[in-house]
């Protein structure tokens, strides 16, 4: 075995990464699985040290592969606290924490997967095993993705341009959603009609959003009193004054239901839900009266990460009526108001108040209804699966020579199962931009990673947007293997004649729209005619 070492931006410690060889021929289930990563060679030569990779099925071999990812970033985690403790500045510092962080998702997700692909008792996995596994690998390729990005954020792109130790993790959980998706499943819907028939909605929510949650979700700010909630008041006649003691105070890796109600105020804080914080629910006064503030940014010396007023980890958080805010204004450039992370996650009659990067929508499966997010410069970003139904996005005014961008999706791998989806929304000009749209060009999206996926369905786009629609990021780059659709959207920017002419650019037909719609794109499963959720194509 031959070793390569790397020194990782800015310290004199190196990673070590072992590149796997093997001396053989691999044999041809070994070799035609291989094909189907993006670096087959890459593949091979990491599989062969398993002996079992010359004869195994597609099931052995995605357990292989897991296998192989887990040990080296379990490597690289370590070698990444080591690192931390001789970090030269705040700000690399911060960036290490990050990755840190990161990786310890990461190393979840790939245990979680593992788990899930050696318990099938078959060659085949359920669709619900898959459909999560390939949830888990696509957050965790985000999450390398993110920690190389902070890097470059405090370090340039030059010095970290050769970190191929955190690089070949990528590309260990590239072949490994690779392998896995190669398996043979057993139970999907395939090509799901999830049409309104007769002309009227199929309104529904999820069947991951429990009875009680959709309940709450839609009652009034009086009824939610009758239920078991924690109360947050700054004039002390709550069970807290502040929200973090409210969640600091919530059961860890609870499968039950916390219920944590903030009363009307502004909150001057930073929130942060860890991945042990899970199914926490946070119901607000109303959009404007209970207002969660902060202005951290990335000229101040934060990460794009870091410098989110509030951040969400645990799987099922939700919330309603709340406003979410980073003040720091278009000239601090990228400063988040919201990051979520957090699988299985909805916002309901929320806003999202900021200029760059405003809504953070990391990773895992998300959902937003009958929310306003307001921005400049990619204010919606990110590498989640997330719908937006009935959503108002608002372009604000940015700073001089700036224009603005309604998207910056970040899916860089083909096989994630990632992407935005913006379905039955408004695409306009905030108040402070509509006098003088004219003078700041306002675009659909542009693609920040090379598979970046963007889609507007049934939504009505306002004359801010220009004609051609979309922008590039960087030259060519992308254009070819992104994919951004429209499908019967109307208004004044709706129009697709004078838009780009990129090859991964689609006017999409109906069943390319079902597959960006809820049913298929963030949940399949059985659906419940409870309260306002358009299933598929109203």
């Amino acid at each position: 075995m031959a070793c390569s070492k790397l020194m990782l931006t800015f310290s004199v410690v190196c990673l070590m990464f072992v590149q796997i060889k093997s001396d053989g021929v691999p044999h041809n289930a070994l070799q035609s699985a291989c094909n189907v990563t993006l670096d087959p060679k890459f593949c091979i030569s990491a599989m062969t040290t398993f002996a079992e990779s010359w004869q195994g099925g597609s099931k052995d071999l995605g357990r292989i592969a897991l296998k192989l990812t887990i040990v080296e970033a379990r490597k690289v985690s370590h070698l990444l606290s080591q690192l931390s403790r001789v970090a030269v500045t705040p700000r690399q510092l911060g960036a290490l924490q990050d990755c840190i962080q990161l990786f310890d998702l990461t190393l979840s997700d790939l245990e979680k997967s593992l788990s899930n692909v050696s318990n099938s008792n078959s060659n085949f996995l359920a669709w619900r095993q898959a459909f999560d596994v390939e949830t888990w690998l696509s957050a965790a390729l985000t999450n390398q993705a993110t920690c190389l990005e902070g890097f470059q954020e405090v370090s340039g792109r030059r010095q970290i341009s050769s970190s191929s130790n955190l690089r070949n993790v990528s590309r260990l959980l590239s072949n490994s959603l690779a392998l896995v998706k190669n398996i043979s499943v057993v139970g999907r819907h395939h090509n799901r009609r999830l049409l309104s028939e007769g002309g009227r909605a199929n309104h529904k929510f999820p069947s991951w959003l429990r009875a009680a949650d959709r309940r709450r979700l839609l009652e009034d700010d009086n009824a939610i009193l009758a239920d078991s909630v924690v109360t947050v008041a700054q004039d002390g006649t709550g069970n807290y004054t502040t929200i973090n003691d409210a969640i600091r105070a919530a059961p860890n890796n609870s499968l039950d239901r916390y219920v944590i109600y903030v009363t009307e105020g502004v909150y001057e804080e930073y929130i942060e839900i860890a991945s042990y914080k899970t199914n926490i629910m946070m119901i607000g006064d109303g959009i404007n009266a209970t207002v969660i503030t902060g202005n951290r940014s990335v000229v101040d010396g934060w990460t794009t990460f870091r410098s989110a007023t509030v951040a969400v980890v645990g799987t099922g958080f939700l919330a309603r009526d709340i406003t979410f805010e980073n003040t720091a204004g278009p000239e601090k450039h990228q400063a988040v108001a919201l990051r979520v992370g957090s699988d299985l996650s909805a916002f309901y009659r929320c806003s999202f108040l900021g200029y760059q990067d405003t809504l953070y929508v990391h990773s895992f499966r998300q959902f937003y209804r009958e929310c306003d997010i307001y921005g400049t410069v990619d204010f919606i970003f990110g590498n989640a699966a997330v719908v937006f139904q009935s959503c108002s996005l608002l372009a604000r005014r940015p700073m001089a020579n700036q224009q603005n961008i309604f998207t910056a999706q970040g899916r860089s791998d083909p096989n994630q199962n990632t992407g935005i989806s913006i379905q039955n929304c408004n695409i306009t000009a905030a108040a402070d931009l509509i006098a003088v749209k004219s003078s700041f060009p306002s675009y659909l999206g542009r693609p920040w990673r090379e598979y970046s996926r963007t889609v507007y369905i049934n939504s009505f786009i306002d004359d801010v947007v220009q004609p051609r629609g979309w922008l590039e990021w960087s030259g060519n780059q992308s254009l070819s293997t992104l994919y951004y659709g429209e499908y019967m959207n109307w208004g004044a920017g709706a129009g697709t004649a004078a838009r780009v002419q990129w090859p991964g650019y689609h006017v999409m037909n109906i069943i390319d729209a079902l597959n960006f719609t809820v049913g298929n794109f963030i949940s399949a499963d059985t659906w419940l005619n409870t309260v306002p959720f358009t299933a598929g194509l109203a």
